[in-house]
């Protein structure tokens, strides 16, 4: 969970307005010396990632889910060389739902009136 803007601006006044040190401000608002110094450099809430996915490239997971539209999270992830909890991440990032259709698709039952007529 991230910090609102508007205690990193107090934290930031208390720095740079009232003379607090750095170490004095994160003791005192209980915060880490790393988070104070990259607010200080950008106080502005992120709302993406900046660095692209490391371990499942997105071109390699679409590739595999066309391939395999059927397979287990298990099973894609044996072929990638990954955990089933770093596919399911992966997933979500692309999109992809592994729910599947409750209904009878509309070609079967097509098919099924054509058999019993």
């Amino acid at each position: 969970m991230t910090y609102s803007a508007n205690f990193r601006a107090q934290v930031i006044k208390s720095v740079k307005e009232q003379g607090m040190s750095i170490r004095q401000a994160c003791t005192f608002y209980n915060i880490s010396k790393t988070a104070l110094q990259r607010w200080l450099k950008n106080p502005s809430i992120k709302q993406n990632r900046d660095k692209p996915p490391s371990k499942i490239p997105n071109e390699a997971l679409l590739k595999d889910v066309a391939q395999y539209p059927d397979d287990y999270m298990y099973e894609r992830a044996q072929r990638l060389g990954c955990s089933k909890s770093g596919i399911e991440i992966a997933l979500k990032r692309l999109g992809i739902s592994q729910k599947k259709e409750l209904r009878t698709p509309k070609i079967v039952s097509d098919k099924k009136s054509e058999i019993s007529g």
